[in-house]
């Protein structure tokens, strides 16, 4: 059904409230089983996206939902990744399901399980993870055996408990210290000094000066050193590791998102067919319901159009013959017959999904600030520790043993430890901070990232307002006109019509008695009161002899002579939109809006919100490329956007932003995830992002001043490695409480 003029927008940006990104293809995988004579028919392995799954109240909800559907064998939800995975029998269809998630109170999106993984495992947390578990209990247990040698064992029994420390250390060192020996070793062969090479260096002389002492019966040995050298690296490894596993490719989403088949009509028949066999000059045909599966025109049927993904309409737009559509479009109300132009890798999705990869990959190139601290710092640790070890090996004529421990206890004293746990402490504390105020940091240099922003770009739909329609001018109407368009609105799970009906019976309204209802496709609804025909739909269907500028439907009541009444509506704005713009401009920030709507829509937002530069009709590259081209005037630019569209202009910015409710690509895309309604906290994370990175530069001068203080003891002999151990343990404990300031 119609209820808005072709250019009027639609309720939500990626995110329709009533589920009708829905795609009827059925994605099918072989059976595992055989029987002895035939092979087993194909079950169909259904995924769906639902990006407003949060809590265990949800896994229960909607796998129960979806085993009351006759023939699903079974139905699990990720809650991590918000996906539904059903193995169902194959007359099952996605359709089917988004439906009955519908009806649970979720929206659904169909996700291409061909492209993605259904139990995506995180390998190198899991490693990390592991290797963390060895190295606590390895140094609680070498710890154990320290103490009895501090408590003055001597000869056999210390040498004893030397041996068997080594025989817990060595190989604990060699496990735990492979994540530092490999980037190391990577570092070197390029001929760059990254941070791990002084930490292997000094887990390497740690263990080996250890090993010595204990093979010729030393006083000192410092396994214990190195095992703790361990535990503690790899606890700052594992810390900033988590805050980057969130982020998955946001590519990866936006092609899962393709449509796998296409139902090709040849000869009057209908064959579903892989999207890899549909070619240009092929007859399509699309269900309402369906997501397009290709590019092309329209040449039989008429229906209306949800482009909120591609372009940020927020509401549909008709289509009719000659109408070009785009890949992704969802098709709303009437059956589509259309003569393809491209497919597959051709198609405007897939052309999204490059402009992501594209915009990803020139993301990864940003260099964290202990990176570039570590550039700096490392060559100056090992000059020192090789000078040391030249200097004593002068002084004492060749002393190899004593010249060893010195050179070590400076690699140890100076080993980066501290400055390893520098950006990882602020960022879990910043975390925790901005969580509290309904913002989640997903990447780990997002912080340091946000502190540099002078530029924000907001999307509209969805972003800055809820996409949600509301009426403006209900009170004006008749309380008879409220209640036959509420008789009409009832019947229809169009958004223009559910605001209204919502809206009518707020007020307290019943529904006038409309006979013989049905929906025309493309048009609205209509039916007989009083034996006269009325209608509630597209403003020339009812009569209408002029065109509002702004949202609206129209109501035909049949009497004669009598005018068509104009239901208007507007985009309902979102909490905290207008303090987010009055903090932002207070911060001296530059504020743009580009948007997908239409230019009425977008000037009055703009004009409601304060926002001075703003542009209107924006297709996903055009956005990308203005984000692009402001960094190319050297700005530092947030990015804020929920939908399809503002995918690649998420990846493009330095820093983006995506509220919850954003589509699985967008979240994926963006940097932060903003978990509630509320726009207010954009402008705390803007505030928090500059005290973190303030609280980071303190960690590394803290860093360097226990270094001055440290290093000339360690150069005249005075520190021992396990004393150079346990007061780099003590730098680490001071930056840590330094971040925890940010609390």
């Amino acid at each position: 059904m119609a209820l808005a003029e072709p250019d009027l927008e639609r309720g939500l940006d990626g995110a329709s409230p009533v589920g009708l990104s829905a795609c009827p293809a059925c994605v099918a995988a072989p059976s595992a089983e055989r029987i002895a004579a035939m092979a087993a028919p194909a079950d169909a392995r259904i995924m769906l996206s639902l990006p407003a799954a949060h809590c265990a109240a949800c896994i229960s909800t909607l796998e129960q939902a979806a085993q009351t559907v006759p023939g699903v064998r079974s139905a699990r939800l990720n809650l991590t990744l918000k996906r539904l995975s059903v193995e169902a029998a194959p007359e099952v269809t996605p359709a089917q399901m988004i439906e009955v998630c519908r009806k649970a109170g979720y929206e659904a999106h169909e996700l291409d399980p061909g492209l993605l993984s259904a139990t995506e495992t995180d390998r190198q947390g899991r490693e990390l993870l592991m290797r963390l578990g060895v190295a606590f209990f390895a140094m609680m247990n070498v710890m154990l055996l320290s103490v009895a040698v501090w408590s003055g064992a001597e000869g056999v029994t210390r040498d004893m408990f030397h041996w068997i420390s080594a025989a817990i250390a060595l190989p604990t060192v060699v496990f735990a210290g492979q994540p530092f020996f490999r980037s190391a070793w990577a570092s070197l062969k390029v001929g760059r000094l990254g941070m791990d090479v002084p930490i292997s260096l000094a887990l390497i002389l740690a263990s080996s000066i250890s090993l010595f002492e204990t093979i010729y019966s030393g006083h000192h040995a410092y396994f214990d050193a190195a095992v703790m050298l361990s535990f503690f690296l790899l606890l700052g490894r594992y810390l900033d590791h988590r805050t980057r596993a969130v982020a998955r490719s946001a590519a990866q989403e936006l092609a899962a998102l393709e449509v796998p088949r296409a139902i090709v009509v040849t000869d009057g028949s209908e064959v579903t067919k892989p999207i890899s066999e549909v070619l240009a000059g092929d007859l399509v045909l699309v269900r309402p319901g369906g997501r397009m599966p290709v590019d092309g025109v329209v040449v039989a049927g008429t229906s209306e159009l949800d482009r909120s993904l591609l372009t940020g309409e927020s509401l549909p737009v008709w289509a009719g013959e000659g109408t070009q559509v785009s890949a992704g479009e969802v098709n709303l109300t009437g059956p589509l017959t259309l003569r393809v132009t491209a497919a597959g890798r051709d198609s405007s999705l897939h052309r999204m999904a490059d402009l992501v990869a594209v915009a990803e990959s020139a993301k990864t190139r940003y260099t964290s600030l202990a990176d570039r601290a570590a550039s700096a710092y490392s060559p100056l640790v090992h000059l020192l520790s090789f000078s040391a070890f030249g200097f004593w090996m002068w002084q004492t004529g060749g002393d190899l043993r004593y010249a060893v421990n010195i050179s070590a206890a400076v690699l140890i004293i100076t080993c980066p430890c501290a400055l390893g746990l520098a950006v990882p402490a602020v960022v879990t504390a910043a975390s925790g901070r901005l969580f509290r105020k309904g913002l989640l940091i997903k990447q780990g240099t997002a912080l340091e990232r946000l502190a540099k922003v002078d530029t924000v770009v907001f999307d509209k739909t969805g972003t800055l307002t809820l996409g949600q329609p509301e009426v403006t001018n209900l009170a004006e109407h008749p309380k008879v006109a409220r209640e036959v368009a509420l008789a009409l609105a009832g019947a229809s799970s169009h958004p223009l019509a559910l605001a209204l009906s919502e809206a009518a019976r707020a007020e307290g309204l019943r529904p006038a008695r409309v006979e013989e209802i049905r929906e025309v496709p493309g048009y609205g609804i209509e039916g007989l009161w009083k034996g006269r025909k009325v209608r509630l739909g597209r403003a020339e269907w009812c009569g209408a002899a002029e065109t509002l500028p702004v949202t609206a439907t129209w109501l035909c009541t049949g009497d004669d002579g009598a005018a068509p009444r104009a239901f208007t509506f507007a985009d309902r704005l979102r909490p905290g939109a207008v303090e987010v713009m009055a903090a932002l401009k207070a911060q001296k920030m530059r504020v743009i809006l580009l948007s997908g709507d239409s230019q009425g829509a977008v000037a009055a937002l703009a004009a409601r919100l304060g926002i001075e530069e703003w542009t209107a009709g924006c297709l996903p590259a055009e956005k990308a490329a203005r984000v692009a081209a402001l960094k190319a005037e050297g700005a530092h630019v947030l990015m804020v956007g929920d939908g399809l569209n503002d995918t690649a202009a998420l990846t493009a910015a330095d820093v983006s932003i995506s509220p919850a409710t954003a589509l699985d690509a967008a979240r994926t895309a963006s940097d932060i995830v903003l978990l509630g309604q509320d726009m207010a906290p954009v402008a705390d994370a803007l505030r928090i992002s500059r005290q973190s990175t303030r609280r980071m530069v303190e960690n590394f001068m803290i860093s360097g001043g226990y270094n001055v203080i440290a290093v000339p003891l360690a150069l005249i002999g005075a520190a021992t490695p396990l004393a150079a151990a346990l007061a780099m343990s003590l730098s680490s404990i001071t930056v840590s409480l330094n971040a925890l300031r940010l609390k």
